[in-house]
Formats: structure tokens, sequence, C-alpha cells
């Protein structure tokens, strides 16, 4: 329940520690709602909870490490023991007949007991230093139990129950501000009535990836651009510790997405019967299917998650020299908003210049394509919103821009500058999807979105966060 009310308050209010009250709210204008959760002093401190959590994560990659080391040093020792045992052998001979051997066969008998001597040596080291950082994680784990004791002692007993009949309150209270967020922000779905994008929201953080593993830096999530009926909670994941595209999860809502309960994973590589890989970060699922860029040949790849199966297009223009600034083999980018399916990426021809590319998705070919500007190594990442392309760059280590439009309706470009928070330093996904008119973004592991203002003429913004 206490973890629950944390992932809930974080991504549907505002989280004040410290106030006096439980709840407030009001309105900035006629066309903004404001919503903001007080928690008072005495509630359970999430912030604690939040802190081991990540703690665990970080304790369980290093372990993850050192147990791949131990499997390195099992690999040295039979080698070391192999070696040792030749070196028996070779000895035993030549005590038995030792004029059999010249100087020069001895001395380097004796340089290979010193090699062996030296390996021995530095297996020793390095089995030191990992007792060292086992012994640094065995205190880690202890201080986290003391703090578990410590919470538990002081609050389990006494306000729980505080903080689950708040959680009630709460959530009534958001329930009710979101329906007058319905009656105030009706987004049209589908439909294009604006003149781009005004501004995002602040990075709305869910949590860690669903593999709970800090080196799955690399991968994507967020909805079906264009679900199949009965599909419309979906959500969707695929992460890895490299830009190797294994396999994609689905989840039937956003709660078992978050609570990592999956309802299917499909499989692109199984040993000896096939091999459907892909490499980058930039992809998106549509009707059920999944975009992605094939790894071997290189070339677009479209993979049915109902009948599993892949269809594969190759571009013959498009370059693997050229891919974002945050991340490698980022070559082909898909991306999907209210006008269809698209693909970017660079070729020789536009020397390193973005290339957006309209896909049929019946054929499954790139049937129109536009030229841009920009140099895709200087972008870090682009997706499409009613049939405009939006790249963006970063500015600092806390804030990424969006610096370039180009409209395929018009084929005019135009800088712009519209910054937004970064959750972290660098990120390698980031797409829009038409579904809900939000931003999904997988940042060092993390799943992160934003909301995205529009301009509406004759309005401010739309919503408030």
């Amino acid at each position: 329940m206490i973890a629950s009310l944390f992932c809930f308050v974080l991504l549907r209010a505002v989280i004040v520690e410290g106030a006096l009250g439980l709840w407030a709210e009001g309105s900035g204008s006629s066309e903004e709602c404001l919503c903001e959760a007080f928690l008072s002093n005495n509630t359970f401190p999430i912030k604690d909870l939040v802190l081991l959590e990540s703690k665990a994560v970080e304790i369980n990659y290093k372990l993850e490490m050192e147990l791949n080391k131990v499997d390195a040093f099992e690999v040295k020792l039979q080698i070391y023991v192999a070696k040792i045992k030749n070196l028996t052998i070779i000895i035993d001979l030549m005590e038995n007949n030792p004029d059999s051997y010249t100087e020069v066969q001895l001395e380097e008998v004796k340089i290979k007991i010193k090699q062996v001597e030296a390996l021995v040596v530095d297996l020793q080291a390095s089995i030191q230093a990992s007792t060292v950082v086992l012994v640094t994680i065995r205190e880690e784990i202890n201080i986290m139990i003391s703090v578990l004791t410590e919470l538990e002692i002081t609050y389990d007993k006494n306000l729980v129950l505080v903080t689950r009949r708040e959680y009630i309150v709460l959530q009534q209270k958001l329930e009710d501000c979101e329906r007058r967020h319905d009656e105030i922000f009706k987004p049209n779905i589908g439909v294009c009535n604006h003149s781009g994008i005004r501004r995002l929201s602040k990075p709305i953080v869910s949590q860690i990836n669903a593999d709970l593993n800090a080196g799955f830096k690399f991968g994507g999530w967020g909805r079906d651009s264009k679900p199949l009926l009965g599909s419309e909670n979906m959500f969707w994941y695929s992460g890895s510790s490299d830009t190797l595209v294994n396999k994609i999860t689905r989840y039937s809502d956003y709660y078992k997405l978050i609570t990592r309960q999956s309802s299917h994973s499909n499989l692109l590589y199984v040993d000896r019967q096939y091999d459907w890989r892909g490499n980058g970060n930039n992809y998106v699922v549509r009707e059920n299917n999944f975009y992605y860029q094939y790894r071997s040949p290189f070339a677009m790849a479209k993979y049915n998650m109902t009948t599993s199966t892949v269809q594969t297009k190759v571009i013959p223009t498009a370059s693997t020299q050229f891919s974002y600034h945050y991340s490698s083999n980022q070559n082909l980018d898909f991306a999907a908003d209210e006008s269809g399916l698209w693909v970017t990426y660079a070729t020789d021809d536009s020397k390193g210049k973005l290339v957006v590319g309209k896909i049929n998705e019946e054929s499954f070919e790139v049937e129109e394509v536009w030229q841009t500007s920009v140099f895709k190594p200087s972008v870090g990442n682009a997706f499409m919103v009613c049939g405009v392309l939006y790249a963006t760059r970063s500015v600092d280590s806390k804030t990424e821009e969006i610096f370039y439009m180009f409209d395929t309706k018009s084929a005019k470009e135009s800088y712009v500058s519209i910054p937004f928070e970064k959750f972290q330093d660098s990120y390698v996904y980031l797409d829009y999807n038409p579904t809900d008119q939000k931003l999904y973004m997988f940042s060092n592991g993390y799943y992160v979105n934003y909301h995205i203002y529009f301009h509406h003429e004759g309005s401010g913004d739309k919503l408030l966060i």
C-alpha cells in the first residue's frame, strides 16, 4: 500500500512534504486546473524507501558484476592448473634425465615457471580486490537492514493506518481533480488543430525498468500508437545492456507495467531456430506490430507480435555511419503520429543530414522522402507530431532543447528553442504517442514521460501538471 501511494502520488500529483494540511486545490486561470497533494510530517517517510530501493538496485548490479568476475576466475584457474600440470610433467622428465636437456631448454622452463607465478599473483590480487568489494556490499546490506528495522519500529506500529487513511483521501481528491481536468482539458486526440509544440511538462518518472537492472541503459517503452480493439491500455517495454534488441514485453495496462506483471514476451532470437534481432533503440509499436532496425541485413523490420512473424525491407540509400548523439546504432529511427508511420535516417548523399521517410503500412515501403538540413550526429533524438519532425539537442547536463522543426506538409523548416528538463544527462529513446499526446523517454534504464503543451489560437496552456 505504501509503495502504491508513492507511485500514485508521484505520477499524478505534486508531493510537498512538511506542509500543514493534507490537501489544497485551486486554479491558475479559467483554463488551468492545479492539483497539489500535501503529506504531513508524521506520514511514512517515502523518500527513505525510495533511497533504499535505489540502493538495492545498485547492490544487485554490483553483485552481478562480482558473479561475472567469479566465473572469469574459474576459467582462469582451469587454465593455470593445466599450465602447472604441464610444467610438473616437464620438470619430472628433466629430473629423471637431466643430461638430455640443453641450457636453453632449461631457461625456457624457468621462464614458464615465472610466467605462471606472475599469473597466480595477479589472480590472487584480483580475488582479494573482489573480497574487499563483497565485504563492502555486506556492510551496505547490514545498513539497509538497520534502516528498515528502524522504520518498522518507528512507523509500522503507529502510523501505517494513518498513512492508509490519507491514501484513501488523496485518491478520492485526485479523482475529483481528474474529473475537473477532463472538463477543462479535452485534447482532440488524432486531430492536429494546433500550430505546434509550445512546451513540455517536467519529466514524470515512473520507475526503473522491468528487469530492475541499472545496467539496462538501452531500450524503450510506451504504448501502441494505433492499438487493436481490446489493447487500448497496453504498454510495452524492451531493454538491454547494449544496443542489441533481443525481445519485447507487453503489459495489459500501466499498473501491470509498474508492478512488472507482463502478459507476454516475444523473443527475437531462439538458438538454432531463428535470429530476428535488431540494433538501436528507436522503435515503435503500431497495431501490435513492432517496428525496429533489423541487425543483419541492415533493414527495416516489422515484427507481428500476434503471429510471431517478421518482415524486412531494405532502404538502399540508408547509411549505418550516422547515429544520434547519445547512442550508437541508431541509424533507423521509427516514429508514429496522427498521420501514420515514419522512419528517419541519414544517407551518404545527404552527408549525414536527416532524411524523413513516410512508410506505407500495407506495402511496408518508404513511399515519400524529405531532405532536411540538420546534421544527425548533432541531434539527441527526433520524433514526429502531426507530420512535423522535431529534433532535440543537449543544452547542459540538466536541459535538453527542441531546436529544429521540419513540416512535411509544406516542406518548410525552422529553428526554435523549446527547452525541457532532462531526467538524467543522457537518454537513448524519445518518441511521441498520438493516443495520449505524450512523449515517452527511456533514460538510463528509467521510464520517463512528458505531457505536451501545444499552441492553440486564442488560448494558453490547456493542462497544468
